[in-house]
This record gives C-alpha cells, structure tokens and sequence, in this order.
C-alpha cells in the first residue's frame, strides 16, 4: 500500500474527475464546497505530486471499427530480450496494455484490433520479435465491465462495497 495519503476532499475531487474528466472547476468546487479557487490548486497540487496523470476522451472502440479485443500472453526466452520485447510493444499503437506476469508467459498484452486478420498480422509480427518464443492469444466473446475509474479514498482506507453480490 502506498504511504500517499489524499484528505477527503481531494478523495472526492479525484472521484468526481474519474467519472467526468470535463467537469469545470466551478462545478467541483459547488460538489466539495470549496471555491474555485482552492479547488483549482488542489487539482494543480494532484497532478504535481502524480495522482492525476491526465486527461483523456474514452472514444467508442467499436464504432471507430476495433471489433476484436484480445489477450495475448508472451513468453520470452531470457530476461535479456524484455527491453527489446517492451521497445517493440511501444511501436504498436493496437497493444494498449502490456504487463509483466507471473505463471505462464512473462508479459500479458492487451489488444484491439480491426478484425481477425489484422490480429493475425499483429501475431506474426509479435512472434518474429527476437526472443519471443511463443504466444497464446485469447479472443475475448463479450465486455462485462471495462474502466479505468478507481475507488479513492482519503488515506487509503478501504470503501465499502456499493453493490451487493447476485444470487
């Protein structure tokens, strides 16, 4: 856990960005109540010491034709080859997420791509890296769930779960 801590009403400015990163100033001020002004420099202050990394649209992958989501696990033959593997996944602007991993493999790629043949493509290109000595790629069927938003809480404390399991 890290030994960052936030008040409660930075908490709550970052909850209300995470939902809505358009929400002017005067507006998160009204919901914390501060004034404007605290409320800008305490969003100055969180992306100074790094808990607001930035601000981006969440375009429609779908209709921006990126039908397919996969997940493709990489295994490399030594530690030697991973900067060239992280060098070659940068490159790639269909890898949205890579991620070193325990159990089988050493990294787990995040993917969109057009259709199955551009993923096709991208799989060959991935298995000719050198050091790469296997893929397994998993197709996903159907999205559940797919954010980026995170429950922040002053000091870290745990919150409460909003939802009750279904039965």
């Amino acid at each position: 856990m890290s030994s960052r801590k936030i008040d409660k009403i930075d908490a709550r400015i970052l909850n209300l960005l995470q939902s809505s990163g358009r929400m002017k100033h005067i507006d998160i001020a009204a919901r914390v109540g501060l004034s404007m002004t605290s409320v800008s420099d305490r969003m100055r202050k969180l992306e100074q010491k790094g808990y607001i990394t930035g601000y981006h649209a969440t375009v429609n992958a779908k209709d921006l034709g990126f039908t397919v989501t996969a997940f493709i696990r990489v295994s490399v033959d030594t530690s030697k080859k991973y900067q060239p593997l992280l060098d070659n996944v940068c490159g790639f602007n269909e890898v949205l997420e890579a991620h070193s991993i325990t159990g089988e493999g050493s990294h787990i790629l995040k993917v969109k791509s057009y259709d199955t043949a551009s993923l096709e493509r991208l799989l060959a290109s991935i298995q000719s890296w050198p050091g790469v000595t296997g893929t397994t790629t998993s197709i996903v069927m159907s999205t559940y769930k797919e954010t980026t938003q995170l429950p922040v809480s002053p000091d870290n404390e745990p919150i409460p779960e909003k939802k009750e399991l279904a039965t």
